[in-house]
């Protein structure tokens, strides 16, 4: 049997793996291609979705090829894995090997475990990314796409799936990520003396931001002295698109999220959290 293999963190998957893929069921004399999704890179100190949930997307995603198998292999073991460790897992139940790497990892190869007898066991297949030359004795896929896991995770810009399961993972991530920042919105106001501080989520709604965080001051220079502590609390890690500053009313958007501190007679006035508790019930629903 011709196998090939092709490992990555998939955190998120998107267009440019499934390219990847299926540009390898068209090009390579192969009986079948299996996705392995890492337990966590060795040379990255981190994943941000949990195995389970990235072996359930490229489950869902690759479902309707019968050629793709998603293996649990590195998963399981609970580890780092280097890539000699699961070559020579395959090695044992494939007449010939290949196996898919990125161009952009091109230059750490040499410095991957045991890089030699890797590449004396499989036959290494480099697909294409951002203009990186390919040596002409590497077997070449050539599909470029402009999507990366890593931008995603800080923009959250479409994945080009095709696929009902984007929007579930998109929410995923946003949730997943958004959360240590709604946490330092919330402390640096309660350290600063602001009250009945409240959150609400509103992904998957109509509403334009994803979380609007609601405070009330102790007065008209306390918003402004609010106003002033986030500044300094969350820059440079948050970008303020845009404040709306008065004694009684502060409104400051983060793009994703919205934060309004108010007085307390401006807060009971105007009655945001009736709003927001409208629409995150009308998403609920959905």
């Amino acid at each position: 049997m011709n196998i090939a293999l092709y490992g990555g963190s998939f955190d998120p998957p998107h267009r440019g793996h499934v390219h990847v893929a299926l540009e390898a069921l068209k090009r390579l004399d192969i009986d079948k291609l299996i996705l392995v999704p890492a337990y966590k890179n060795p040379f990255k100190s981190s994943v941000c979705a949990e195995g389970k949930q990235r072996l359930h997307w490229l489950k869902h995603l690759f479902d309707p090829y019968p050629k793709i198998e998603i293996s649990s292999f590195e998963l399981d073991l609970g580890r780092s894995v280097y890539t000699i460790e699961t070559v020579l897992h395959y090695a044992q139940m494939a007449k010939k090997l290949y196996v898919i790497i990125g161009a952009d990892n091109l230059s750490s190869l040499p410095h991957w475990k045991e890089s030699q007898r890797l590449q004396d066991i499989a036959t290494l297949v480099v697909a294409s990314r951002d203009g990186i030359a390919i040596p002409d004795t590497m077997l070449r896929l050539n599909v470029d796409e402009p999507v990366s896991s890593t931008h995603f995770r800080t923009t959250f810009t479409p994945l080009n799936l095709s696929h009902p399961i984007e929007q579930e993972i998109i929410l995923y991530y946003k949730r997943k990520l958004m959360n240590p920042r709604i946490e330092k919105i919330h402390s640096v106001l309660d350290i600063n003396k602001a009250e009945d501080i409240q959150v609400f989520e509103l992904t998957g709604s109509d509403y334009f931001a994803d979380y609007v965080v609601l405070a009330s001051s102790l007065g008209e220079r306390h918003t402004l002295a609010l106003l002033d502590h986030l500044r300094k609390g969350l820059k440079p890690e948050e970008q303020f698109l845009y404040v709306d500053e008065s004694g009684d009313w502060v409104a400051i958007d983060l793009g994703d999220i919205l934060i309004h501190i108010l007085t307390p007679q401006y807060r009971l006035k105007y009655d945001l959290e009736s709003f927001l508790a409208d629409v995150s019930a009308r998403k609920n629903k959905h």
